[in-house]
């Protein structure tokens, strides 16, 4: 990371495990200093900041749910006591239906949590985090470029009809991102979509088996591994350290090339 882009004080939400712990340490390496957020898993989220720590970052961990507005609200107040005015925005968490259902049978209350979480949750945080950048923007300076980055999937295009609340949230990310790169780019202020392929993570664990002979054997992805949440970390470090200074809007593929379409 350049001395222009050094010590974030970011936010990433969902950061206990994962892609969310992934990120947070790529981040760590480069000095940031971080709201690592969590929902349920304590301990995770406690093992995520002492990782942070050792990687050479700052740390502090908030309970909350981000598609609350009392808990979002309370996220950027305490990272803003803890550090000062947050410049990084990483819209990480999210959730698997509980019941994979068929599109003709979910429910609307699946309809509804799932959005709240994946979609909601970070389409209002990063309205919140936005005025906030906005009313900070002079005093980041040349330091650093504010920036928020949406962790989206490759279930925004590639339909899943036993986990339609989950691909039709991610594919409002794609659209919230555009749209908010569109209304801050005068404000300076960039924004990101990473797209994940198949990330060996919790969330995947229950169809390794059937997605090792896809990807292993039949080339599902030209790249022929298994994502690691590190390669998403890696991605979101290289924007928060800099390397597009003359972007904002971009879908980053981060699939191992399943977005190819191949004859």
């Amino acid at each position: 990371m350049s001395e222009r882009e050094s010590h974030r004080v970011a936010i990433v939400t969902g950061a206990g495990r994962g892609i969310g712990r992934a990120i947070a340490l790529s981040l760590a390496a480069d000095g940031a200093r971080l709201l690592i957020n969590y929902h349920s898993n304590a301990e995770a989220a406690q093992l995520t900041a002492d990782q942070v720590r050792q990687a050479g970052g700052e740390a502090v961990i908030v309970r909350a749910d981000v598609g609350v507005d009392a808990d979002r609200r309370r996220m950027l107040d305490q990272a803003g006591e803890a550090f000062g005015p947050v410049d990084l925005l990483v819209n990480n968490a999210g959730m698997a239906p509980k019941v994979r259902a068929d599109l003709l049978e979910m429910s609307e209350q699946s309809f509804d949590e799932v959005l709240a979480t994946n979609l909601k949750g970070p389409f209002m945080f990063s309205q919140l985090v936005s005025l906030h950048m906005i009313e900070h923007r002079a005093d980041f300076g040349d330091r650093v470029t504010p920036a928020i980055i949406n962790i989206g999937s490759i279930s925004a295009y590639a339909a899943s009809v036993n986990r339609g609340e989950y691909c039709v949230a991610k594919a409002g990310i794609g659209m919230m991102t555009a749209l908010f790169a569109a209304r801050l780019a005068e404000h300076g202020i960039q924004v990101f979509e990473i797209r994940p392929g198949i990330i060996e993570t919790d969330m995947t664990s229950g169809v390794k088996e059937k997605y090792d002979k896809l990807i292993l054997e039949q080339g599902l992805t030209p790249i022929r591994r298994w994502g690691r949440p590190e390669d998403i970390g890696r991605a979101v470090a290289a924007i928060a350290g800099g390397a597009f200074p003359f972007s904002t809007g971009e879908t980053i593929n981060v699939d191992g090339g399943f977005h190819l379409r191949r004859l």
